[in-house]
């Protein structure tokens, strides 16, 4: 009885006062799980209405799941460079949920041209719309978005990926067969010295808050599963991956694994 109170009252302040926030309103709109969102979190810039809406914002950013995913990112940027610098000539990089891709983009740009491809792939039109918007403000040749779905993955035209990513995906997923399979169609679909990056949430300590308050983008209480990554390492070596390794984010929610074929 007192938790429904609670998490009703907490709804009912977002919904209104909390709709200042920038940050607040993407969420509604588009679902505090969606693309649009996560690229709102990655720039990390506190906006709103007057100064109350950017003070919102400014604490909705900073709260410690959006400071994780900030971290992860990071991390994952950084094993992106390290793979790159290792291959040889061109590599085609595909990510399979990418909403608009901001990481990617930064990605494309810090690479020498030839260097690096990088086709982004979403459900959601509005990332994609948004990604490639940002693409031609910034003259990105290298980065191309196309509509698809993560988990049924088709294989691109022409060359097989060098390196899949799939990154923030997984803690949606509440059943865990889901994502072991989406590990084995992966490893499918990769070049056959490919690597595979995926993202994992070990733990969060606002779980029960997100759930009873925040909505994903089908409008439904936005509810994660958290995993050890320890089962996920598993998960990749039953796929077929010779070697799995994975490193921790900075805050300590998140882990990238790396997965070589």
């Amino acid at each position: 009885m007192w938790t429904t109170l609670k998490w009703t009252a907490a709804r009912a302040v977002l919904r209104t006062v909390g709709r200042a926030s920038r940050g607040i309103r993407i969420g509604y709109r588009f679902g505090f799980d969606s693309g649009v969102m996560l690229d709102h979190v990655y720039e990390n810039r506190a906006r709103g209405v007057l100064g109350v809406g950017r003070v919102i914002d400014r604490v909705f950013l900073d709260a410690v799941g959006w400071r994780a995913v900030r971290a992860r990112r990071e991390l994952l940027s950084r094993v992106l460079r390290e793979e790159i610098a290792r291959r040889e000539g061109e590599v085609f990089l595909l990510d399979v949920a990418a909403g608009p891709g901001r990481y990617l983009q930064d990605l494309v740009e810090q690479t020498p041209p030839g260097r690096l491809r990088v086709l982004c792939r979403d459900l959601a039109p509005a990332g994609l719309r948004k990604g490639e918007a940002m693409a031609r403000e910034r003259g990105l040749a290298g980065i191309t978005y196309q509509v698809g779905d993560a988990l049924v993955p088709v294989p691109p035209e022409g060359r097989a990926p060098d390196v899949i990513v799939v990154s923030g995906l997984y803690e949606l997923l509440l059943d865990d067969a889901e994502v072991r399979q989406s590990i084995e169609r992966l490893r499918g679909l990769l070049a056959e010295d490919g690597v595979l990056v995926f993202t994992t949430q070990t733990r969060h300590p606002q779980l029960e808050l997100i759930a009873g308050v925040l909505t994903d983008r089908d409008g439904e209480p936005w509810i994660m599963k958290c995993r050890d990554m320890g089962q996920a390492e598993d998960w990749a070596a039953r796929a077929g991956f010779k070697e799995v390794s994975s490193r921790r984010e900075r805050v300590g929610l998140f882990t990238v694994t790396l997965c070589r074929a």
